[in-house]
């Protein structure tokens, strides 16, 4: 493995890599379904002082109007913040049966139509603003790349890898990274050395939750979060929610749960802010707003 350029780390090193902004970690808030959600989230962040960096929802670009993306767009420019939405159908929602027993292929996208709907989000998404994706299958990954190279989509378009797409390897991590991910999340259960391999392995942005939903593992990995930065900087730390409704596909008829869930995650990194500046005073605050690598919606 050391041979072919992925040795086996005992113990992690420090990354010496960072964001554009020179920031080593940043804040990402999850499952950020709408504008309502957004702007709980964006009012919360203002009130406790937390930089949110990115927010990201999961419900998918189909599952809201055009006046909704342009909305959420709107204040991701207005504040510097990328929005990030995911895109399209995707297997678990489908009329296949597999995904219905295993998350290993939830996220998949069945077939060349599946593929094509894809596409078409992201194009949507793109045309009212949008420069950020959430991306869920690795075929559709390769053709969005495709499609950047050749001028159809933004070159500076943010493709980010889901949670759902299996990461757990440094291996893996370049191979995305030669797909055209722009930024990658990674299993939720790996440990400190295992980050620090895979950012031997690439210059991407790593995300991890530092809280993990249920579904996802339920790990409350606060304590751990100086260390994870140090060995994974760039970090983007993700803050999901244990004891947590799964609210996928989003909607009215959920009343004021997403956005409560969205207030409950803002304040979740307020409490790991102030722990990483209490165990480790010298790691830089991010400093919140615009910065050359982020994905800010453009109107």
């Amino acid at each position: 493995m050391a041979r072919l350029g992925h040795a086996v780390v005992q113990a992690a090193v420090p990354s010496a890599s960072r964001f554009a902004d020179g920031a080593p970690y940043r804040f990402e808030i999850p499952s950020v379904e709408g504008p309502e959600v957004l702007e709980a989230v964006v009012a919360e962040a203002d009130r406790l002082g937390v930089p949110v960096a990115r927010t990201s929802q999961g419900s998918g670009v189909m599952m809201l109007t055009d006046a909704e993306i342009t909305r959420m767009a709107r204040i991701g420019a207005e504040r510097g913040m990328e929005v990030n939405l995911f895109l399209g159908p995707r297997a678990a929602w489908d009329t296949g049966g597999q995904a219905k027993l295993t998350q290993a292929v939830s996220a998949a996208a069945r077939g060349n139509a599946v593929v094509a709907a894809c596409v078409a989000d992201a194009l949507r998404a793109c045309s009212l603003g949008i420069r950020s994706l959430l991306v869920g299958d690795l075929g559709v990954l390769e053709v969005l790349r495709e499609l950047k190279e050749d001028g159809t989509l933004p070159a500076g378009l943010v493709l980010k890898t889901s949670v759902l797409m299996p990461l757990t390897n440094a291996p893996t991590a370049a191979v995305y990274e030669r797909l055209g991910a722009t930024t990658v999340n990674v299993g939720t259960d790996l440990t400190v050395p295992h980050l620090a391999e895979i950012r031997a392995a690439t210059r991407l942005p790593i995300d991890l939750y530092l809280e993990v939903p249920d579904d996802q593992g339920g790990f409350v990995r606060f304590y751990e979060a100086v260390e994870i930065v140090r060995a994974a900087a760039p970090v983007y730390l993700k803050m999901g929610l244990r004891n947590a409704p799964n609210i996928y596909p989003s909607g009215g008829h959920l009343g004021a749960v997403p956005k409560e869930l969205g207030r409950e995650r803002v304040r979740r990194a307020a409490l790991v802010q102030r722990l990483i500046e209490q165990l480790d005073p010298e790691l830089k605050r991010p400093a919140g707003g615009p910065a050359a690598d982020l994905g800010v919606p453009v109107i």
